[in-house]
C-alpha cells in the first residue's frame, strides 16, 4: 500500500503550487490520466478506490438492520411516497425521524430497486464512502499532487470511525460526501472564479443541510473565508461569490423546509423530535443549539453544563477528541495533522493571495479546527461516531502537509517538519493502542520503535543515501498507519447495531453516553444473552433473510437496550409475533403501536406493515396525544399496543402523552403474551 507514495515522495520536486491540471483525450483520461501526473498515477487510485470497496463491503450484512430507527424509515419510505418524501417512520405517516430525509431518499431508493435487506439498505452507504475518498483524492492531487491525493485518501479509508459510518446506515455517510463535495467546489471555485462553482458548493451544502440539518454549517466559515481571501478577482466580484453561494445553499435546501411548512399540520405526519409540530423547532431546538448548551427539550438527558463538567453525554473540554470515547475513532493522526498545517501555513505565508495551497490549508484546517472544538465543548447530545465528520479535514492535512514538507525536506523547516510529524503519529499510535489489549504488545512498541527510528533519520534526510529514501519514508507512513489500520480491520470484521456505535475493539475508546452508561457493550436482551464486552455476536434471519436485530438475541456492538427493547436497540418479533400481527394487517392502518422509535421499528422490520411510534425516537413528542389516540382506537385503526419498555415519561421538559397512553391502555384492554412479548389487544376492551 505504502510504495507508490513513497516512490511519488522520493520524486517530489520543491516549488510553487502547481497550474491547474490539464485533462488528456477522453480516450485516454480515465486509464491514464492528467498529461502531468506519473504514469502510475492513475493505476494507483483505481486500485485504492478497489481496495476501499473490497474493505467496506466485506461482511456488511453481519450488521443486519444496522440502526432499526432509520431502516424502518427506509422501509416505510420504499412503500409510500409520502413517508419517501417526508421521512415518516412509518408508511402511515404518523411522525418522522428526527432528522430530514436527503439520506433515506437515497437507501429508500436503493431498496425500491433491489428490494428490502440489510444489504440494499447499507450498499448507499459504502458506495458514498468510496465516493468520498475519490473526491477528497481529487481535491488534494489538484494542488498538491498524486502522491498528497494518495497518501490523503489511503488515511481516510483507513480511519476507524469512517470505516464504521460508510458501512453503517446513519445520515453521517451522506454528511460527510456533500461536505467533502463542497470543499472541492469551493477550491475550484478559488482557482478559477467562476460562480458555478459556488452554486455547486451552495448546492452540496444546502444537501447536506438536508441530511443533518445544522452540522453542516460547521465547515461553512472557513470555506467562506478561504474563497474570500484567495478567489480571482476583485474584492466585489469575491463577495458576489460568496453570496451567490450561500443563495444556493438556501434555495437547495429551503424548498423543502418551506413545503413542510407550508402543508397544514393535519396533512402531514408529526416532526419527529419536536414539541410544536415544528421542523423550524426541531432544526434549531433539538438538533441545533440544544445539542450545545445541553437543554434538548425531549431528549433522554442533559449534557454537562459546559466547561470540564461531566454529564450525560460525558465531560467537555479541549481533549474530549482525544479521551476514551472518541480518541480511537478519529484522533490517531490529528496530532500530525496541526503540525503540518502549521508547518504548512508557515511555508505559505508570503506567497500572493491567491495562492492555492495557502487557500486549501485554510479550507481543511478551519474546517478540522472549528468542528473539533465544537464537538469538545457541545453539552448536548452526541456520540463518538459523529467524529466521521473530522476525518476529511484530518487526511487532506496529513497528505497535503506531509508533501510540502517533503518538497522542503532540505530546509531545516521540511526536515523537522517531517521528524516532528512522524514522532507525534508514533507516539500518540503508541497511546491508543496502550488503552486496548486486543492487539498485544507487539504492534504498540513496533509503532512506537519505528515511528521514532524514522523521525531521526529524517532529520538526517539529505545526507541519506538516495536508495535508503524509500525505506525511510515507508516507516514513517507504516507507523502512522498501522494503529488506525488495525482499529479499521477490527470494525470492518464485526457488525453493528444500534442507536450508538463506535469503531475499534470494545476497550479501545469505548463510547456513547457518559455517566456510567457505555454505548459499545452488547447488552442483555430479555429472553437473550448477554453480549460481553461486545464480542459475542449471533445470526438473526428476519423475514427478509437478512440479518436483523432481535428480542432473545444478543445485539450487534454498539447497541444497547432498556428494558424490553426501547431507547437504543429495538427488539426482533419472533415467528408468533409476526404471525398475529399480520393477521388480518389489511384491516388496521397500524398493526400495532409501540412507545419509543426502536420498539415500534423492529416490530414494523419484521411484520412489513407499520407501526405507530408513540413519542417518536425518546417517547417524549406529544404524537398523538391521548385524545387523538383514543380516536384511533375507536375507529378500529390499531390492532395492539406492545408493552412499555420504561419509556414514555416526559424526559428534559418533554410530553407527558405516552405516559398517558401506556395507563389508559393498561386501564382499558386485556393483556396477551405473544412468543416472550407482551401486547395489549386494543379490539378486546376489558370492560
Amino acid at each position: 500500500m505504502n510504495t507508490l507514495p513513497v516512490q511519488a515522495l522520493s520524486q517530489a520536486a520543491s516549488g510553487s503550487s502547481p497550474a491547474p491540471r490539464e485533462k488528456t483525450s477522453r480516450a485516454s483520461s480515465f486509464w491514464r490520466g492528467h498529461l502531468e501526473d506519473p504514469a502510475w498515477g492513475r493505476p494507483a487510485l483505481l486500485g485504492l478506490l478497489a481496495l476501499t470497496g473490497i474493505a467496506y463491503f466485506y461482511n456488511l450484512t453481519a450488521s443486519g438492520w444496522a440502526n432499526d430507527f432509520y431502516s424502518a424509515a427506509v422501509q416505510a419510505g420504499s412503500s409510500n411516497w409520502e413517508a419517501f418524501f417526508f421521512g415518516s417512520s412509518d408508511a402511515a405517516n404518523s411522525i418522522t425521524v428526527d432528522k430530514p430525509p436527503a439520506a433515506l431518499w437515497i437507501m429508500a431508493l436503493s431498496v425500491r430497486a433491489f428490494g428490502l435487506s440489510a444489504f440494499s439498505i447499507l450498499m448507499p452507504q459504502v458506495l458514498m464512502g468510496i465516493a468520498t475518498v475519490g473526491v477528497l483524492y481529487a481535491a488534494v492531487r489538484r494542488y498538491f499532487g498524486v502522491q498528497a491525493g494518495l497518501i490523503a485518501g489511503v488515511v481516510l479509508a483507513l480511519t476507524p470511525v469512517a470505516a464504521l459510518m460508510f458501512r453503517f446506515n446513519n445520515p453521517d455517510a451522506l454528511l460527510v460526501l456533500l461536505m467533502t463535495l463542497a470543499a472541492y467546489a469551493t477550491l475550484r471555485a478559488t482557482e478559477s472564479g467562476r460562480l458555478s462553482w459556488m452554486i455547486g458548493a451552495g448546492v452540496a451544502l444546502g444537501l447536506g443541510f438536508l441530511t443533518k440539518t445544522l452540522q453542516v454549517a460547521l465547515v461553512v466559515p472557513f470555506l467562506g473565508i478561504g474563497f474570500l481571501i484567495a478567489a480571482r478577482g476583485t474584492l466585489r466580484r469575491r463577495i458576489v461569490g460568496a453570496v451567490v453561494g450561500v443563495v444556493a445553499l438556501v434555495l437547495s435546501a429551503g424548498w423543502w423546509v418551506a413545503l413542510v411548512q407550508l402543508i397544514p399540520a393535519d396533512k402531514r405526519p408529526y416532526i419527529g423530535g419536536s414539541q410544536s409540530n415544528s421542523f423550524l423547532q426541531l432544526t434549531f431546538g433539538y438538533n441545533g443549539f440544544g445539542r450545545i448548551t445541553g437543554n434538548e427539550t425531549g431528549s433522554v438527558g442533559g449534557g454537562g453544563g459546559g466547561g470540564n463538567s461531566g454529564g450525560m453525554w460525558g465531560q467537555t473540554g479541549i481533549a474530549r477528541m482525544f479521551g476514551s470515547e472518541f480518541g480511537g475513532q478519529i484522533s490517531w493522526l490529528i496530532p500530525t495533522a496541526l503540525v503540518l498545517l502549521a508547518v504548512g501555513l508557515v511555508l505559505r505565508g508570503r506567497r500572493p493571495r491567491t495562492d492555492l495551497r495557502r487557500a486549501a490549508y485554510l479550507m481543511w484546517g478551519g474546517w478540522l479546527l472549528v468542528t473539533a472544538l465544537t464537538f469538545s465543548f457541545m453539552s448536548g447530545i452526541i456520540h463518538p461516531y459523529y467524529a466521521v465528520a473530522l476525518a476529511p479535514a484530518v487526511a487532506a492535512l496529513v497528505g497535503m502537509g506531509s508533501v510540502e514538507a517533503w518538497e522542503h525536506r532540505h530546509s531545516s523547516v521540511g526536515a523537522i517538519a517531517l521528524a516532528v510529524a512522524t514522532a507525534v503519529a508514533a507516539t500518540w499510535s503508541f497511546v491508543l493502542l496502550s488503552r486496548t489489549t486486543a492487539y498485544g504488545d507487539w504492534l504498540r512498541i513496533s509503532v512506537l520503535a519505528i515511528g521514532l527510528s524514522a523521525a531521526l533519520l529524517l532529520l538526517a534526510i539529505r545526507w541519506v543515501h538516495r536508495k535508503a529514501v524509500a525505506v525511510i519514508v515507508g516507516a514513517a507512513l507504516a507507523s502512522g498507519l498501522a494503529g488506525p489500520a488495525a482499529y479499521t480491520v477490527t470494525t470492518v470484521s464485526e457488525g453493528h447495531s444500534g442507536s450508538i456505535v463506535s469503531a475499534g475493539p470494545s476497550a479501545g475508546g469505548g463510547a456513547g453516553m457518559g455517566g456510567g452508561m457505555p454505548g459499545r457493550a452488547g447488552a442483555g436482551r430479555p429472553g437473550g444473552s448477554a453480549a460481553g464486552g461486545g464480542a459475542a455476536r449471533a445470526a438473526r434471519r428476519g423475514p427478509t433473510g437478512a440479518t436483523g436485530n432481535g428480542p432473545g438475541t444478543t445485539q450487534g456492538r454498539g447497541a444497547r437496550s432498556f428494558g424490553g427493547g426501547g431507547l437504543l436497540g429495538g427488539t426482533t418479533p419472533s415467528a408468533k409475533v409476526i404471525a398475529a400481527l399480520r393477521k388480518d394487517a389489511s384491516k388496521y392502518t397500524w398493526v400495532a403501536a409501540a412507545i419509543g422509535s426502536q420498539t415500534a421499528a423492529s416490530l414494523q422490520l419484521g411484520v412489513q406493515r407499520p407501526v405507530m411510534p408513540i413519542g417518536g425516537f425518546n417517547g417524549s413528542d406529544p404524537s398523538p396525544t391521548l385524545p387523538q389516540f383514543k380516536a384511533y382506537v375507536a375507529a378500529g385503526k390499531i390492532h395492539y399496543f406492545a408493552a412499555s419498555s420504561g419509556m414514555g415519561g416526559s424526559q428534559m421538559g418533554g410530553s407527558h402523552a405516552a405516559g398517558q397512553i401506556t395507563s389508559w391502555v393498561e386501564s382499558h384492554f386485556t393483556k396477551v403474551t405473544i412468543g416472550s412479548m407482551t401486547f395489549y389487544d386494543l379490539t378486546s376492551p376489558t370492560s
